[in-house]
């Protein structure tokens, strides 16, 4: 059987190339897209309400996204073991590395849950509002109490991820998206005999939505043609040997998303720490970013499947072409957003105009529009990083690519506290300086590819 025979693509389509890898990414981009208008509305939602609440689900948000971090990224690897398996055509695999991540949130739910009182206590030491702090407890509880849901999710996507149908994890992201506006708007204002709950109705409508996005994908999981493709039903066993390896390639990928959250969230607060417009600045300008960073995320997803397959069919030259492919792509992307981020910048952080005046807004609104203008260069570098960091993690070089990751980060944290409070070059030569930091790590991810060490990573046994 010809390999291009495992792909949905058609035979014609040249193997790594860009028709195959949007197929792979666009329906990531559009799950990504759906759960940030998630947050949006929850966000939109509670500021109804007031804005203790608003204030409330963002900081609590983080903070229980926190105590998942690490997790995620574990589970995260299964996405590139299972892309593996698959090009590998070891199908019974792919269902068994998906049941070893279920078992790998089952063990870890208890963990999250003893470590809620550390996040009580973060609260408690970083003085927030009385009001704000009940609120916030609130919420968090409950989507602690909730998070194996969302892990088994995350799990279940990466499985679908890693053999192809990212087409499934889409359609569960806009069935669980419309689901959650639903939930949210019944359950926060009491519609339809329900009480009002306020930040609980929050909460508790993003657990129920991720539950039915757990039933959409747990659906075609278990169809008649997945169940014979990957003898489904014979993967429900531990299987030692690929809990291990999930362990061993996916714990520097969990430890490496974790840190580097700790870092960003620093970034973020040094910047907020050196007075109110240059805070209203760069949390337009980190906003921009987060919107403009989705459609990466899905190029990422994508090229780590890609090569994680061709890697597991021994197809190496392809796997080294579809990551050019991932460049090319974040490129052609970013060069939109350059356009933007050059040329209507004003437009940009005119979005986030009060509708009242405010002193602090109009101060902060050329500091703004010069972050985003140096930003441009930043998302051109996101759109290389990304393409060579997924393409590393699909071929399992996991270890060298979380310390260099961390590396960067926690170089980017001590360079904008020295930048901001001791030498006090102001913030837009801190931000230029940390944006040509980040091209030049780009360019040592480059190097890392090019030596072809990623090549001579064996993650799967081929003669099993």
């Amino acid at each position: 059987m010809n390999y291009s025979q495992v792909l949905p693509l058609r035979k014609r389509h040249k193997l790594g190339g860009m028709k195959e890898l949007l197929i792979l990414a666009l329906p990531i981009i559009a799950s990504q897209s759906c759960e940030t208008i998630m947050v949006f509305t929850d966000r939109v939602f509670l500021s109804k309400l007031s804005s203790e609440q608003m204030n409330a689900a963002t900081g609590g948000g983080i903070s229980s996204f926190l105590l998942l971090t690490f997790f995620i990224g574990l589970i995260g690897f299964s996405t590139a073991l299972t892309a593996q398996f698959f090009g590998a055509k070891k199908y019974e695999q792919c269902s068994i590395t998906l049941v070893q991540s279920v078992f790998i949130s089952i063990f870890a739910y208890p963990i999250i849950i003893f470590a809620l009182p550390l996040l009580y206590w973060y609260f408690e030491v970083t003085h927030i509002s009385a009001g704000q702090m009940m609120f916030q407890k609130q919420y968090v509880q409950i989507l602690v109490f909730g998070s194996i849901i969302s892990l088994i999710r995350h799990s279940l996507s990466c499985y679908f991820s890693g053999i192809g149908r990212t087409k499934i994890v889409m359609m569960a992201a806009i069935f669980t998206m419309v689901v959650n506006i639903g939930f949210n708007y019944v359950f926060i204002f009491g519609h339809l005999g329900m009480p009002a709950m306020g930040i609980r109705g929050a909460a508790l409508g993003t657990i129920l939505s991720a539950l039915c996005g757990v039933a959409v994908m747990s659906y075609v999981f278990f169809s008649k043609k997945n169940v014979q493709k990957f003898q489904v039903y014979k993967s429900f066993k531990f299987h030692a040997k690929t809990f291990k390896t999930l362990l061993r390639y996916g714990t520097p990928a969990g430890t490496e998303f974790f840190v580097n959250f700790i870092a960003f969230s620093l970034l973020v607060f040094l910047f907020h720490s050196y007075n109110e417009q240059t805070a209203t600045a760069a949390s337009i300008m980190f906003n921009w970013d987060m919107v403009t960073f989705v459609p990466l995320v899905g190029i990422e997803i994508g090229v780590t499947s890609m090569v994680g397959r061709y890697v597991g069919a021994k197809k190496l030259h392809v796997a080294e072409r579809a990551t050019y492919t991932a460049v090319r792509l974040g490129w052609f992307f970013s060069a939109f957003v350059v356009l933007m981020f050059v040329f209507i910048p004003h437009v940009l952080v005119d979005v986030f105009k009060p509708q009242q005046t405010d002193l602090i807004f109009e101060q902060a609104k050329p500091l703004a529009i010069r972050m985003l203008q140096l930003a441009s260069l930043y998302v051109l570098a996101e759109a290389i990083l990304v393409s060579f960091v997924g393409a590393l993690r699909g071929a399992g070089d996991t270890v060298w690519t979380m310390w260099v990751s961390m590396l960067i980060h926690w170089t980017f944290v001590p360079t904008a506290y020295l930048s901001l409070f001791v030498f006090n070059l102001g913030p837009i030569i801190a931000w230029t300086i940390l944006v040509f930091m980040f091209l030049l790590f780009c360019i040592v991810f480059y190097f890392r590819f090019k030596t072809g060490k990623w090549k001579t990573i064996q993650v799967i046994q081929h003669g099993e």
